[in-house]
Formats: structure tokens, sequence, C-alpha cells
């Protein structure tokens, strides 16, 4: 990690240099995404299998490879730590509380006039959630995004995390067998939001 300190005479050439990071070429990366997209959507799985070997370092043998198998999650959710495990159903029961409160509800009003008013409350049937990963793992992501899902009442939740050299981190996986999370699927970036969105012959679309 890179430290700059403000007293040095170089702090503010450094700085600046250091902001220009936000400033990234969106023409160039829309083209690149779009191009990802357009693949995904014309030839499904053998070009998000293409593009996972290019970004991610492995190359899935079979469609089945994209999807992580729950006794994976189990073994992970058995193996770690018992403090951590601790700690993440301290966290679950947190988030599903908190989430409960803020749950709307359904409500219909009928005046005297006859107009009915009201509001019908339907979960989705499905969600999609991409959960981040690479050089970090993000077991706090995956709750606060597959919790409020659950407590809403969506029946299908489809998860997708990149990983790179085929390698999950085992407290993600812990937190997935937690949540019951059962479609888990290895691909990560643009790819995983064109299959989600798209659909795949092994991704459903959300």
């Amino acid at each position: 990690m890179k430290i700059f300190y403000s007293s040095d005479e170089t702090f503010e050439v450094n700085f600046n240099e250091l902001l220009k990071r936000g400033k990234m070429d969106i023409e160039g990366v829309t083209s690149i995404v779009s191009t990802l997209l357009k693949e995904i959507q014309t030839e499904g799985n053998t070009a998000l299998k293409a593009q996972i070997a290019k970004f991610d370092r492995w190359e899935p043998k079979s469609d089945d490879e994209l999807l992580v198998s729950t006794d994976d999650m189990a073994k992970a959710y058995e193996n770690i730590d018992p403090m951590l495990r601790e700690a993440l159903h301290l966290a679950y029961d947190r988030i599903e509380s908190y989430h409960q409160k803020l749950m709307p509800e359904t409500w219909m009003d009928k005046e005297a006039n006859g107009t009915i008013l009201g509001q019908k409350v339907t979960a989705v049937d499905r969600a999609g959630l991409y959960i981040p990963g690479g050089k970090a793992a993000y077991p706090s992501s995956l709750l606060m995004n597959v919790i409020p899902a659950q407590v809403a009442g969506v029946e299908e939740i489809v998860v997708c995390t990149p990983a790179p050299d085929n390698e999950l981190n085992e407290l993600l996986l812990a937190a997935c067998h937690l949540c019951k999370v059962t479609k888990v699927f290895k691909v990560g970036g643009a790819s995983a939001i064109g299959a989600m969105a798209y659909g795949t012959e092994t991704i459903p679309k959300v």
C-alpha cells in the first residue's frame, strides 16, 4: 500500500496523480463491455467460458463447472474457525432483524364513495446478486444482498461471484451455506451481469 505524507515536497504531484485514477475512458470501456455482453447474448455458455478463461485464468471444461456445489459450501461452513462461524450467524441475525422492520405491507382502503385505494407488495420471483471477489472476499456483501431478498419473499436467488484461478474464498462459501443459497456461479465482471441479464444454458435469467 502506498502512503503519501502531506509534508513531503512531492505530495501535491503524487496526490494529483492518484486522483487521475478515477478518470476512466468511459467510451473505451463501454465498447469492450458491449462486445462481451453481445457475445453472452448470442453464444451463451460458450462465450461465458471463453471470457472466464480470459479474465479469471481458468478454463471450465464443462457447463457444470460453473456451478458451485452445495457440498463445497457445507464443507466450507464446517471448516471455518468457530469464531468466524459465530460472527456470520450474528451478522445474519442482525441484518435479518433490520430488514424485517423495513418490510412494506400490502394495504387496501375503501372510501365512502366506493373508491378503493391501497398498495399490493409482491416480491419478484427471482433475484440475481453480484458479489465482488478476486483480491478480497466479501461475505458481508453476500449477507446484505441475500437476506433482504429472502425477507422480501424472493423464491429463487442466483449469485454470481468471480473465482480467479478457479478458487473461491472459504468464508464466502460458508456464508452461502448459512443463507441456504443453492445457485452460486463462478463468473465475475460484465460476464456475470450479462449472464444474469440474458440467461444462458446454465445461468437463469433474473
